[in-house]
C-alpha cells in the first residue's frame, strides 16, 4: 500500500510551489518552503490551516481552487521516481496487490493515473476525501478491504513519519519509510516509534520482497 507525492511521485518542491502561489492569490501571507512542504500528505482543511493560517476559512474553496489551479500548469513536469515502474510491475508479476493510499484528491489522483504508466497497476486506490486522512488509519482499512486484504500481509510504504508511518502502524501494518519525500534520515530518531525499514527511495525495496 503506496502513499503518492514524495514515495512514488517526485512531486514536492512543485506542491510547495503551487501552495505559496495560491496562498498569494487569496491575500494571503506566504508561507514558507518548510511550513509549505509541511502539509504534503495531509487533509485538504489540515493542510490550509496549518499552510496559510490566516486566510479565512470561507475563502479555503477558493484557495483549492487556486491550488488545483498552479498544480495543473505544472502537471507535466512531475515524474515517477527512478525505479518505481519497474518495482511496481516485479510486484504485481510475482502476484502481489496493490494499492495507493494518499492524501490527494480522488479527482486529483484519477488524472494522475491517466497520464502516467501506472494506470492498471493499482487494484485500490482511496484517498483524503473519500474517508478520513493520514494519519487516522482508516485509508489502509478502507483499501485493504476493497481487495480482501488483511494488516499480517499488508506493507505501508511512504515518505513521511507523522502521516504514513504513523496510520500504517495504527493499522497493524509493517512500514516501511522511504527518504524520498519530506521526512530526513536525520529526524527518525525524533519520533517516539520507528518504521520497520527506511530505504533511501521505492528503487532500493526489492530485497524487502
Amino acid at each position: 500500500a503506496f502513499d503518492w507525492d514524495g514515495t512514488l511521485y517526485d512531486s514536492t518542491q512543485i506542491i510547495v510551489r503551487c501552495i505559496q502561489a495560491a496562498v498569494k492569490d487569496v491575500g494571503g501571507t506566504v508561507p514558507t518552503d518548510e511550513a509549505a512542504s509541511y502539509v504534503i500528505g495531509l487533509g485538504l482543511v489540515q493542510a490550509l490551516a496549518h499552510a496559510a493560517p490566516d486566510v479565512p476559512q470561507d475563502k479555503y474553496p477558493l484557495l483549492g481552487e487556486r491550488y488545483r489551479y498552479h498544480y495543473q500548469l505544472h502537471a507535466h513536469d512531475l515524474s515517477l521516481f527512478e525505479g518505481v515502474l519497474p518495482l511496481l510491475a516485479e510486484l504485481k508479476a510475482r502476484g502481489y496487490l496493490l494499492a495507493v493510499a494518499t492524501g490527494k484528491s480522488r479527482r486529483g489522483l484519477n488524472e494522475v493515473l491517466k497520464t502516467s504508466e501506472l494506470q492498471g497497476l493499482f487494484h485500490a486506490s482511496r484517498t483524503a476525501d473519500e474517508t478520513a486522512g493520514k494519519p487516522n488509519p482508516l485509508m489502509f482499512r478502507y483499501a485493504m478491504n476493497m481487495i480482501g486484504a488483511h494488516s499480517e500481509t499488508t506493507t505501508m510504504v511512504g515518505d513521511r513519519m507523522d502521516t504514513d508511518v504513523i496510520s500504517g502502524m495504527e493499522a497493524g501494518l509493517r512500514t516501511v519509510l522511504v527518504l524520498s519525500g519530506v521526512t530526513r534520515r536525520d529526524e527518525v530518531d525524533g519520533f517516539p516509534f520507528r518504521p520497520s525499514v527506511v530505504r533511501d527511495s521505492v528503487a532500493d525495496m526489492l530485497d524487502l520482497v
